[in-house]
């Protein structure tokens, strides 16, 4: 299969089947009026580290922005949760579509914990999560690219190693394509030439 890509044309299977496995950011924000929001997105990774900005790209509604953007573009807050395979199902469920008033804390049955240097809460379970102000807000198509400004990191200690982050005890997931997830279970090392 080889074809010319037309700038209006969508690439999303084939993009999204051939960029894999990608970190799922389940992004927890809150409304105005102060209902929480929770939803997974797999466009999703780390932009720069001083300042430690992370990004993540949610594709539209048809009618326009989906919760979550609209939610950190009116509150520049935010907390990207990282996705275990303990949480999977959860996350799951927070994918489905709910009226705007209605929270997937609740509908999910997840606890929640309180950020302590933004409003929006983060999963409680979730071994990792950034809490983040909005660094940069960019229309990009039918997407929007939303780049967050890390201000606090909570790291569970179980998945740490003499107060480190230790990737041999988070057991992440990820996104392949449609239905099809992948886990960090089987790992390899290489060593960098010089």
């Amino acid at each position: 299969m080889e074809s010319e890509v037309d700038p209006g044309d969508s690439l999303y299977r084939t993009l999204a089947g051939a960029v894999v496995p990608r970190p799922i950011a389940w992004v927890s924000s809150q409304s105005l009026d102060g209902v929480d929001n929770l939803a997974p997105f797999s466009f999703f990774n780390v932009v720069g580290v001083r300042p430690p900005v992370v990004m993540f790209a949610p594709v539209d509604a048809a009618d326009g922005l989906k919760d979550t953007p609209t939610n950190v573009r009116d509150t520049e807050e935010f907390v990207v949760n990282v996705v275990t395979m303990d949480l999977v199902e959860a996350m799951n469920e927070t994918s489905a579509t709910l009226p705007p008033g209605e929270s997937e804390f609740d509908h999910a049955g997840l606890a929640r914990a309180e950020s302590t240097t933004i409003s929006p809460p983060r999963v409680a379970d979730a071994k990792v999560a950034f809490e983040c102000t909005l660094y940069d807000f960019v229309d990009v198509g039918a997407s929007s690219m939303v780049l967050g400004e890390v201000r606090f990191v909570h790291v569970a200690d179980e998945v740490t190693t003499d107060g480190e982050l230790d990737v041999e005890k988070l057991d992440a997931v990820g996104r392949l394509s449609g239905s099809y997830y992948a886990t960090t279970r089987e790992r390899f090392s290489l060593e960098r030439p010089p």
